[in-house]
Parts: C-alpha cells; sequence; structure tokens
C-alpha cells in the first residue's frame, strides 16, 4: 500500500518518522525531498497520467484517478499522525464517511450518536437506507443507552467525540468493547478533536474518519476528507472503493492540506486556549444560560475527556437565555467573529445550527434546539474575540 514516499538517498526504502514526535511529524512525515530535485515541500504534480517505459514499466503510478504522488504524501502524512498504517483521501468529508458506509451489506445496521453532524445522518438515513442498511441513533456517551441500542445486527457503531455541536464525550475504549459484543465495526469521525488532541485508534477504533477541511487544513481554503486505519482487509476493500468511486481530492487539495497540517499542533494549541477563555468567559455571562464545553470541570464528559484527550479543543456551543430570538440576534450581531458555517479555520465563526448546519435534521432525533449556538473559536488574540462575544451578547 502506499504509505512515505521512497528516501531520495536510498532507492526502495521508505522513510520511519515512529520515533518522533507529533509536532515533528507533522513537519516532516510523508513529506520528505522528492527524488527529482530535493524539493523540501511536496510538489504538487498536477497531472492526470504518467509516461509508462514499456508495457508494464512504470513508476509506481499510472493515472491519477488511482494514485498521485502529492495524495500518496497528504495519506502517509495524516495517517503517522493518527498513529495508523493506513491513510486514504477523498474529495470531501462526507465523501469519506459515504465510501466507509459503502462497507456496509443490504441488512445491516448502523448506530449512531444521537448528537452528531446532520449531514451524516442525512447520507445514512436517506442515500443508504435504499439500499437496505437501518440507521438508528442513541445518546453514546451513555453507556447503558448504548448498550440497549445495538442490535443483532449492528454491524458499523459512529461517533462523534466531543459531538456536533452539544459537545459530549464519548468513551471510546468503553465503545470499544460493546462494538465487540456485537461484532460492529467502531468508526470514530475525529475532525473536532484532529490527531494532536485525540489518537481514536489507539483506544481502540478500527477507522478515524476526518473532515480535513476543518482544522487539518486549518484555513478554511480546502475541502478534503481521510480514512485512517490499521486492518489490512480495510484498506483494500477503501482503496478500490476510492479508485472505483472516483471520489479523490486533487493535487492542489492534498498540497493546501498539507500546508496546513505542518501548523496543526501549534494551532490547536491556540484553539484549546482560546476555547477555555470564551467557555470560562460564557459561563459567567447572565445572557448564558448553558456552556457546552468539555475543559469546563462541571461538563459531564470531563474527566473522560481528560482521560483520551491531549486539551479540550476550539469548539464551544452555549445556549442564548433568550431562547431562540435572543441566539439567532447574537450570531448576526458579531463583527470581528463571521457568521458562517464549517469550522477549524483559524478564524472564528459563529453559527445558528437549527438554521444552518443542522437546517436538515431539525424536528429530527438529532435537531437541535433553536436557543443553541455553535462558536468555532479561532486564534485570534482573544481579548478581541471577547470584546466582540461581549457587545453581540448586549445585544440579545
Amino acid at each position: 500500500m502506499p504509505q512515505n514516499p521512497k528516501d531520495p538517498n536510498h532507492p526502495g526504502r521508505r522513510v520511519d518518522w515512529s520515533h518522533t514526535q507529533f509536532e515533528t511529524r507533522a513537519i516532516r512525515a510523508g513529506q520528505d525531498p522528492d527524488a527529482e530535485y530535493n524539493s523540501v515541500i511536496v510538489p504538487i504534480y498536477q497531472t492526470s497520467t504518467y509516461r509508462h517505459n514499456a508495457i508494464g514499466d512504470f513508476n509506481g503510478y499510472e493515472y491519477s484517478r488511482t494514485d498521485n504522488p502529492t495524495r500518496t504524501a497528504l495519506q502517509a502524512s495524516v495517517a503517522s499522525l493518527e498513529g495508523g498504517e493506513w491513510g486514504l483521501a477523498f474529495s470531501s468529508g462526507t465523501a469519506a464517511t459515504r465510501e466507509v458506509a459503502t462497507l456496509l451489506d443490504p441488512g445491516d445496521h448502523i448506530l449512531m450518536t444521537t448528537d452528531a453532524y446532520g449531514g451524516t445522518f442525512r447520507l445514512f438515513d436517506t442515500v443508504f437506507r435504499k439500499y437496505g442498511v437501518e440507521t438508528s441513533t442513541a445518546d453514546l456517551s451513555d453507556l447503558d443507552a448504548a448498550k440497549a441500542a445495538v442490535r443483532s445486527n449492528t454491524r458499523m457503531i459512529w461517533l462523534e467525540t466531543p459531538t456536533n455541536p452539544a459537545m459530549r464525550i464519548t468513551d471510546i475504549a468503553a465503545m470499544r468493547e460493546i462494538a465487540d459484543g456485537v461484532g460492529a465495526m467502531l468508526v470514530v469521525d475525529n475532525t473536532f478533536a484532529t490527531p494532536y488532541l485525540q489518537q481514536p485508534l489507539a483506544l481502540g477504533a478500527d477507522l478515524v474518519v476526518h473532515s480535513s477541511t476543518k482544522y487539518l487544513g486549518g484555513h478554511s481554503d480546502v475541502i478534503g476528507g481521510m480514512v485512517v486505519g490499521n486492518d489490512e482487509t480495510l484498506y483494500q476493500q477503501l482503496k478500490d472503493l476510492q479508485n472505483g468511486a472516483g471520489s479523490v481530492p486533487g493535487p492542489m487539495d492534498c498540497w493546501l492540506t498539507l500546508r496546513g497540517i505542518k501548523t496543526l499542533a501549534l494551532r490547536m494549541d491556540r484553539h484549546s486556549e482560546n476555547g477555555m477563555a470564551v467557555a470560562h468567559y460564557l459561563q459567567q455571562h447572565p445572557k448564558v444560560s448553558q456552556v457546552f464545553y468539555p475543559g469546563l470541570p462541571d461538563h459531564p464528559g470531563h474527566d473522560i475527556a481528560k482521560r483520551q484527550m491531549r486539551s479540550f479543543g476550539g469548539m464551544v456551543s452555549f445556549r442564548a437565555a433568550g431562547g431562540r430570538e435572543a441566539a439567532m440576534k447574537i450570531v448576526e450581531s458579531t463583527k470581528l467573529i463571521m457568521l458562517a458555517e464549517s469550522l477549524g479555520g483559524v478564524e472564528s465563526l459563529i453559527e445558528h445550527p437549527d438554521t444552518m448546519t443542522h437546517a436538515s435534521v431539525s424536528g429530527t432525533p438529532l435537531g437541535v434546539d433553536g436557543d443553541v449556538i455553535r462558536f468555532s473559536v479561532g486564534i485570534e488574540n482573544i481579548d478581541d474575540l471577547l470584546a466582540d462575544l461581549g457587545q453581540a451578547l448586549e445585544r440579545a
């Protein structure tokens, strides 16, 4: 399977960065100088096809839907950061999710967390339902509820931890035991935490999924998705789907994501620092009735988050004390903080999930109450963020 590009000084040998720390691997793993010119940065191999020296004689690449050197570097990089044996890149997080769900057969059941990204539920409940795959939801942060919700035909348990947007925390290792009890695959969407803050494979996950559009890319300028794992059989199945279905990112998208990954550790430290400050500020504000942030000691999942995460990230959700109308007024009143969907960029984004990211599941078990606001806390100066947030809250 393609992993690290070859070491140009030792043809055929692959560079092993497993002995180095995360920050070093984010800059170097999968990104060694190219053999042709020793370029320090992985080149953008903007080509659709590759010349064969003769029939059957080519240098590992035939056609860029199948493989591309820039994509190979990205896949190796994210695999290394997640502690996985392999990684596969897709054209979006939704495309990555779709290909993982394609591993299932008619009659199989997906159990997913109640509080999850609405687009994931929509994909499972509309597209895959037509092909005989069942989907149900439960609060998987409650292990008793999780045990009660699994079925004899449950073949996949889909976690987000923290969840989107209520920031619930699920014990991944405990869910591994529940999955084993029914022979289910455990998949963790690690988009919110990133591999810097949490490594689900080490906790028992079979597959890790990312919308690399978010924190991995980190600059709101690229769309992409990733799947990472250790199992060779799953790799071959997903690799065949990646090639056969063709939902691959272009080389420029891969290059931009690699560019973002180099600063992932630095950014996540700042996102987490700012996220904690925002959570504390909101917790004391009279216009806020509840704050959802796993870094707060009174958060129900705080102890689990401390155990399985390095720190608590930059996503903060909260309830406006004045209800739905107040929430909508707040998100429309920020100036520095931009009203926009998506998350994980260096800039702060705020949104009203019920009418934006989760509008498609409004009124379903995955619907979000109208008084909830989701805040993707950026890396700007914290005093500027709190001042803008404060003036917006006063308008509610």
